[in-house]
């Protein structure tokens, strides 16, 4: 895909120089371009010429003086302007591979790209990895990178990942070594797969990398009412026996899941170093926690007012907490409301994986001013569920109002909600 403008920085130099959504940028001082790493390099200058085709499809050259770090201001539609490179794998725990047919189109995509790893933090499993990419990444110093390990076996990987490249993973992780090239990894725990003796020999092999390797996350397989593959659920004994090996080694977390099955305290903040792997689930609930515990509440409101909570189970261990300190508060009264997934299965129990459906069913009938909601439920920049249904639609069943939290890993939208209306 070319590179097209989805939009620009408000005052920034794209809207000075009037680039509007529509536009495509065709070169960087006559080189073209076929992502992100190669526009945000060739903008690292004090003078450079920009070739645009208008929406019109008219071409201009503009020439410009700008600081050498100063960003144009340009967003694009993609941050590939080619080819996406494509999961070649066929992965026992896919979860793209147990959804159902009729949700939106890019929820049945995968990728591979280690230009989006880069870029975005996507996960990648380095089975499509060419030589030509290896030196592009060596040439350019690009990382660190976030990559999906599983297990350092060959044959297990091969089997997990249903592709014959699949196995050479610790040799391309030994390369990453021997450049200095850092990446993030993450275990998908597979119970009778990668789990036991065999997550024991993956954390050893990574150890041996040193600091190249960040951060290690491991995190439980998901597992859906549409799933073929026979996979097992993470118990607490599994979940238990998983933590006691991860404890062995630096810089290796597990979500926290693991700590919800086994039945033990969520760690304190120091267990996850810097939360590198956040959005894979590891450390969510303590830094949520943690934020609530760093904000001062008012202590009354002015007239009564009822909020509910609607999340999902994994979540609820937080909110529950969160709720009690909220209910001392005088004329506000808390309630927490789980979504249990009818749609996906009983075992998925993350917000982001919420239908409307199955919102209705949970606060169609509480009694409630408001129904707050992570906005992890709804597509970026949007208010659509996974399910192609929009909150409007949600409302319009429930006739509930309904604030969505931006940021879920703080409370600091809803604090400052309360001191609105106190």
């Amino acid at each position: 895909m070319p590179a097209i403008v989805s939009g620009v920085v408000k005052g920034s130099i794209a809207e000075e120089l009037e680039i509007q959504q529509g536009d495509e940028i065709l070169s960087v001082d006559d080189t073209k371009m076929i992502d992100m790493i190669d526009y945000n390099f060739l903008c690292k200058t004090d003078f450079l010429t920009l070739e645009i085709k208008k929406t019109d499809g008219e071409v201009e050259v503009i020439e410009l003086e700008k600081d050498y770090d100063e960003d144009l201001g340009i967003i694009f539609e993609s941050a590939v302007f080619d080819r996406v490179k494509p999961c070649l794998n066929h992965c026992i725990f896919c979860f793209v591979d147990q959804q159902p047919k009729g949700l939106r189109e890019t929820l049945y995509v995968k990728d591979d790209d280690y230009r989006l790893s880069y870029l975005q933090g996507t996960y990648i499993t380095l089975t499509n990895l060419s030589e030509k990419d290896k030196e592009r990444i060596k040439r350019m110093h690009l990382g660190p990178f976030y990559v999906s390990v599983h297990t350092t076996n060959p044959e297990l990987r091969v089997k997990m990942l249903k592709n014959p490249n699949a196995g050479k993973a610790l040799q391309n992780l030994q390369w990453f070594r021997k450049h200095r090239i850092p990446f993030h990894a993450q275990i998908v725990l597979c119970p009778g797969y990668n789990d036991g003796a065999e997550l024991e020999r993956t954390l050893s092999d990574l150890a041996e990398l040193k600091n190249t390797v960040l951060s290690v996350a491991i995190v439980p397989v998901g597992i859906t009412q549409f799933r073929t593959e026979d996979l097992k659920q993470v118990d607490k004994k599994c979940a238990q026996e998983t933590l006691k090996i991860a404890s062995k080694y630096k810089r290796v977390c597990c979500s926290d899941e693991f700590f919800l099955l086994a039945e033990q305290d969520i760690p304190p903040a120091k267990y996850y170093g810097g939360f590198n792997q956040l959005e894979d689930g590891v450390g969510a609930l303590r830094m949520l926690l943690d934020d609530f515990k760093s904000r001062k509440l008012p202590k009354k409101l002015s007239k009564p007012l009822k909020l509910s909570f609607a999340t999902g189970y994994a979540a609820k261990y937080a909110i529950d907490k969160i709720a009690d300190k909220l209910n001392k508060i005088k004329n506000l009264t808390v309630t927490v409301n789980p979504v249990k997934s009818d749609y996906w299965g009983r075992d998925i129990t993350v917000a982001g994986l919420i239908t409307t459906d199955d919102l209705i069913r949970t606060v169609k009938d509480i009694d409630t001013d408001v129904v707050i909601i992570p906005s992890v439920m709804l597509r970026p920049y949007s208010e659509d569920f996974l399910d192609g249904k929009n909150l409007s639609y949600v409302k319009e069943k429930t006739g509930k109002n309904f604030f969505v939290v931006k940021d879920i890993y703080s409370m600091k939208e809803i604090v400052e909600y309360l001191y609105n209306i106190r």
